[in-house]
């Protein structure tokens, strides 16, 4: 299992370390632009090997895309991270460009590889690789769910009072502050819906700090998070690399699922060795379909600005 993330930034090194950890990886593969960066990181990645117990040999190469030759998942973190005040709209112009670079190459040179999209505005980079590359819509993912449902589990820990084991919930549609749809009619403690224990006034200021949890993040580092981001990739990866099939919300082409098509946006899917198993199909409260159409419209107009 060869595992190549793009990017050696902070997202994309923590991509990197909790992939070795998990040590299902036999290889990972950090691939930089900046000069003996990539290099540097994956060297001090592999001298925490015999601290953290982990055998995954971690390579780091400056732009030399012959070294992820026969990826099985390629992971995409490049592009320019927000600043305070930015939103990941605003990014789109510079990204763009890297991200359509970046993947033509991976594809080149892996052509039956797996594609996760890191990069912002990530529902719009998703849809942005798929018409670039010649790859089945199962291979190309949007990160972005797993990591907006992490943080909406911690603000519903916080709120409940209880240990997070205990508590399951998730959001869909688009990553962003606007776009975000936590589902709080399905999120349970234990089993028992969150709404036996919180007051919608409760319930509702959990979602609206969910909504703006990177932006939240962003403010008081003056960049953009990195160590959930990194774990959500992580469990991305594992899901797939060892055939989980485990239900992760991502963004994915839709054709038709949720009365949406031609649009890359946050549903539940199984993920497996192939990629998307399927896409789930999950029964939503009236305000929560009013919420995914409006993300939809937010998520399509953003589309609107790529150069295809």
């Amino acid at each position: 299992m060869k595992v190549t993330v793009v990017g050696a930034g902070a997202v994309g090194a923590s991509c990197a370390e909790y992939i070795a950890i998990k040590n299902f990886a036999s290889e990972v593969v950090i691939l930089d632009i900046k000069e003996g960066y990539a290099e540097g990181k994956a060297m001090d990645l592999m001298q925490c090997a015999s601290l953290n117990g982990f055998d995954t040999k971690i390579t780091g190469s400056t732009s030399d895309y012959s070294k992820t030759a026969n990826s099985d998942i390629c992971v995409i973190t490049s592009g320019i991270p927000r600043k305070p005040g930015m939103t990941r709209e605003e990014l789109i112009g510079i990204n763009a460009g890297i991200v359509k670079t970046v993947s033509t190459s991976l594809v080149e040179h892996s052509p039956n590889t797996i594609i996760i999209v890191v990069s912002n505005p990530m529902d719009t980079m998703t849809y942005l690789v798929h018409k670039t590359v010649n790859l089945p819509k199962n291979r190309i993912i949007g990160m972005g769910g797993a990591l907006d449902s992490a943080r909406f589990k911690y603000r519903l820990a916080e709120a409940l009072e209880a240990p997070i084991s205990d508590v399951d919930g998730m959001v869909i549609g688009g990553h962003s502050d606007k776009g975000m749809v936590p589902l709080t009619s399905h999120a349970t403690r234990n089993s028992i819906r969150v709404s036996e224990f919180l007051s919608e006034e409760r319930l509702n200021q959990v979602k609206e700090d969910t909504k703006v949890g990177g932006a939240t993040l962003t403010k008081l580092l003056g960049t953009s998070a990195w160590y959930a981001p990194g774990a959500a990739v992580s469990g991305l990866v594992q899901a797939i690399a060892c055939d989980q099939k485990k239900i992760f919300p991502c963004s994915v082409l839709l054709d038709g699922e949720y009365g949406l098509s031609d649009l890359c946006i946050g549903v539940p899917v199984i993920l497996g060795r192939n990629g998307i198993e399927k896409i789930v199909d999950v029964s939503l409260s009236e305000a929560e379909k009013v919420h995914m159409a409006e993300s939809a419209e937010g998520v399509k107009k953003t589309n609107g600005l790529l150069e295809l």
